[in-house]
């Protein structure tokens, strides 16, 4: 049976292998993830590490408890959605919560045997990493053993993280008295990754990630957005997701990711391909709308170079791409510019060409070249332009649905009229700038 290499899809993993390594993750599985084979996720946590990611893995342990509650006939209430837990629910919980660690903790056992990365060497360390409070008397009722993350200790596991260890951390926090309290995973993994400043925080749930109202994928918002996006109507899981992913990124965490742990390409697509697979909220523009500098060149020059060969666009050598990157406006998608335009200005004429206006054949299903426009319009009164014009041989339409009109060779200023190409017979437009 012969096997395809995806050559493009590796080689375009490259950057992202390495802005991964010696990076923090925090990384979140909820306890369902385990009721079922799990080994795809644990060779992929494993692929990170040996990758050089710095893991912290924090696992819930719900349905094997509420399971083992069951067995035991102990009734369980909720307060505020969390469960009121007794000393002897703390107990059955407790053994639950060791008991996962233990099942983990052997899947990562020395060599993986009979998976592709058998032969790997890692060593997983627990601990009283996380400091808890009781999460006291609410409505009257005293939820005992349940309880909040007070403190963690982010030291004592960026210690064991130098050492090249991988983390696991339990549901489970400490008292200063020596107690112990039944906490929310996804709690005790914002927090976690908020104390060491994680560069990312993966919450593996049971959704894709965040959509909108028409039931589109968002792949990247702001916390804002995703604020906004919360309702009731989402399930209650997702939005507890949305609620710690967004706290997260409000509180320095770079980027937080909600991810689906049935999908077993949802981890590493999200991590190493540009458009990821899930949802990320980031107080930064993944995608960027900026001035152009010389470090731009390439990308540019990669990104205009198909539309040069069937020449819609007219060639630019890299010499003229560096005398005139001023002028150019990107958009960056995570370090790959797949938009941009320019503004060649005609000052004393009072008026600017819009040239080289460009979007990536991959990202034209939104408003980019919209946004460029607006960017270019605004450069353009910011130097007191009265009119823009515009030469095109495939797009006088776009231009036209955009308020540009038709105009003569003879409207344009001076020097860009003698310097016109006749063979290529470009349209001229203009539109005021009012």
């Amino acid at each position: 049976m012969k096997t395809t290499f995806l050559s493009n899809e590796f080689r375009g993993s490259a950057p992202y292998i390495d802005a991964h390594r010696g990076c923090t993750f925090v990384i979140h599985v909820e306890g369902e993830a385990f009721e079922s084979p799990c080994e795809a996720l644990i060779q992929d946590l494993a692929l990170l590490h040996t990758l050089g990611v710095k893991l912290v893995l924090v696992f819930g342990c719900k349905p094997q408890a509420q399971a083992a509650l069951a067995r035991y006939e102990h009734p369980l209430q909720l307060l505020r959605g969390r469960w009121i837990v007794d000393q002897d629910g703390m107990a059955v919980i407790a053994a639950q919560t060791q008991q996962l660690r233990m099942m983990i903790e052997a899947r990562f056992s020395v060599g993986l045997p009979n998976t592709p990365l058998h032969g790997l060497d890692i060593v997983t360390v627990s601990g009283n990493f996380v400091m808890a409070r009781p999460f006291g008397v609410r409505d009257g009722v005293d939820g005992l053993y349940a309880g909040d993350v007070r403190h963690v200790r982010s030291d004592a596991i960026s210690e064991l993280l130098a050492r090249d260890m991988l983390v696991i951390i339990p549901p489970i926090g400490y008292s200063s008295t020596g107690e112990l309290f039944d906490l929310d995973s996804t709690e005790v993994a914002s927090q976690v990754a908020i104390a060491m400043q994680a560069d990312k925080l993966i919450l593996l749930g049971q959704h894709d990630g965040i959509r909108s109202e028409d039931g589109a994928l968002q792949h990247q918002m702001e916390p804002e957005q995703a604020r906004q996006l919360s309702t009731a109507s989402m399930p209650e899981a997702l939005r507890h997701q949305l609620e710690a992913a967004c706290f997260a990124a409000r509180k320095g965490v770079k980027r937080t990711h909600i991810l689906n742990w049935n999908d077993r390409d949802a981890l590493l697509g999200e991590l190493f391909t540009r458009d990821g697979m899930g949802t990320m909220i980031t107080q930064e523009r993944y995608e960027q709308l900026r001035t152009a500098t010389s470090a731009d060149i390439a990308g540019l020059m990669e990104l205009l170079r198909p539309l040069e060969e069937r020449q819609i666009l007219v060639p630019r050598s890299r010499e003229r791409l560096e005398q005139q990157i001023g002028d150019y406006t990107v958009i960056d998608r995570d370090g790959m510019t797949i938009g941009c335009a320019a503004l060649h200005s005609y000052a004393q004429e009072g008026c600017g060409e819009l040239a080289c206006v460009a979007v990536h054949e991959g990202y034209r299903d939104g408003e980019r070249g919209t946004r460029l426009l607006e960017a270019i319009e605004q450069r353009a009164r910011k130097q007191g332009l009265r009119q823009l014009f515009a030469l095109t041989t495939h797009t006088a339409h776009w231009f036209l649905e955009h308020g540009f009109l038709p105009a003569g060779i003879d409207q344009l200023p001076e020097a860009r009229r003698s310097a016109y190409n006749t063979q290529r017979n470009s349209k001229v437009l203009i539109k005021p700038l009012v």
